[in-house]
């Protein structure tokens, strides 16, 4: 233990030595090793590649389920879209020196609220390897360092990622440690990296419900909470039947592994004659295993009874809870008793249901009429996220650059004092 003290150690102190450097560092600088990094991943795609093929092959030996393994596999597209999206952030507006408010005092104080990086952030995260690639930019371009430790079944890949953005960043002049990864698969490292809070301003944690109870419980770091994604799609009695269909079938198929895919289904008992048969169906027959209330089994048989706690349940599986509920306010009500506070969406063509649905719902993302998979930084125009933080202070919902951000006073006298 003294050796992993010692080494998460040396990491907090060189991160911290980088932060101090990127936070002086002009926009210019960053965006250039933000593109040069999105080049030196297409250059290594192919070592990239397999790299991932070595994590697959033993996720598979371990018997990682099919969700899991979606998330952790690589493709061209998806180094493709790795260095995209390096490329996209690149192209944002620095956030960094943004003055937030400005105002000036009777005595003639001028008084800004200027956007400063956070210092060294900490990463924590399973299984997908892209997100070395969109945490290591976002806390780039942002000004800040970066510490990543991710999962054990994602570290050859992990690896292989880091070692084409620390030679884009070092080419352009920056310090290697503004991005480093925990060098071991050890779990020990982790505990570690929790209590580095000499050298550790914020702690990321995304992955499943274990890994993140366990960072809650054990962090001496202030966090960026990205619990369970415990999402809903409700059909609202004036939704339009196709529509409804569409979005469903997307909320929760489109990708099961992800975060911002619909766990529960509630359809609202004034449309369930014409439309609750129809959307069951509709998900059985694409091959999602559908548990339901006894309106949903009597809807089709092939439909298994739901117990309460599928009610709270992330599946990150081929795997659906339908219920029928009493109206706008009742979804409301289950949403915010089972949910994770993380994406919800609302079908219907009723613009008071919807603002009533849009406004009650207590989570960090609500759509009107738009998959739940929408719940993406990316998809926001953020260029990625680090995480979808479900808590409510300081950031909420995708954390991109803007929310890497917390800011200082500065204020500007012409030799005021203060009277006594």
């Amino acid at each position: 233990m003294s050796d992993l003290q010692t080494l998460m150690t040396e990491l907090g102190k060189r991160a911290r030595a980088a932060a101090r450097q990127l936070a002086l560092t002009p926009a210019f600088d960053k965006n250039k090793a933000l593109r040069a990094s999105a080049q030196a991943i297409r250059i290594d795609a192919r070592l990239i590649l397999e790299a991932n093929a070595k994590d697959m092959a033993a996720g598979e030996a371990k018997g990682l389920s099919k969700a899991l393994l979606d998330r952790l596999m690589l493709n061209p597209a998806r180094v493709e879209a790795m260095a995209k999206g390096l490329e996209e952030i690149a192209a944002l507006p620095d956030p960094v020196g943004r003055t937030l408010a400005e105002w000036t005092r009777p005595n003639g104080l001028a008084i800004s609220r200027v956007a400063v990086p956070l210092g060294v952030v900490g990463i924590i995260y399973e299984s997908r390897p892209n997100v070395t690639a969109d945490a290591a930019g976002l806390c780039l371009k942002s000004g800040n360092a970066a510490i990543l430790r991710g999962g054990s079944e994602s570290f050859h890949s992990s690896s292989a990622i880091m070692t084409a953005l620390v030679g884009g960043i070092t080419a352009c002049g920056l310090p290697k440690e503004a991005v480093q990864m925990v060098p071991t698969t050890d779990r020990a490292a982790v505990g570690v990296m929790l209590r580095l809070s000499d050298y550790i301003d914020v702690i990321v944690p995304r992955g499943g419900k274990s890994l993140v109870a366990r960072v809650v419980e054990e962090s001496r770091i202030p966090l960026f909470q990205h619990l369970e994604g415990i999402c809903h799609t409700y059909v609202d009695g004036a939704a339009d039947l196709e529509m409804a269909k569409q979005v469903v079938l997307n909320a929760k198929m489109r990708r099961t592994g992800v975060c911002g895919a619909t766990e529960t289904l509630l359809v609202d008992k004034a449309c369930a004659k014409t439309h609750l048969k129809p959307l069951v169906a509709m998900l059985i027959d694409s091959g999602c295993e559908v548990r339901g209330d006894h309106l949903a089994q009597e809807a089709d048989c092939r439909t298994l009874p739901a117990t309460e706690a599928d009610w709270s349940t992330e599946y990150l599986d081929s795997i659906i809870a339908v219920k029928v509920v009493d109206g706008v306010a009742a979804a409301v009500d289950h949403i915010n008793t089972h949910g994770s506070h993380h994406t919800e969406a609302i079908v219907t063509e009723d613009a008071k249901a919807a603002e009533t649905f849009l406004q009650g719902c207590d989570s960090a993302i609500v759509l009107w009429n738009a998959s739940t998979q929408f719940a993406d930084g990316g998809e926001f125009g953020m260029g990625a996220e680090i995480g979808i933080s479900t808590g409510k202070l300081h950031a909420r919902g995708p954390v991109g650059v803007e929310q890497l951000c917390t800011f200082k006073y500065v204020v500007k006298g012409s030799g005021q004092v203060r009277p006594g």
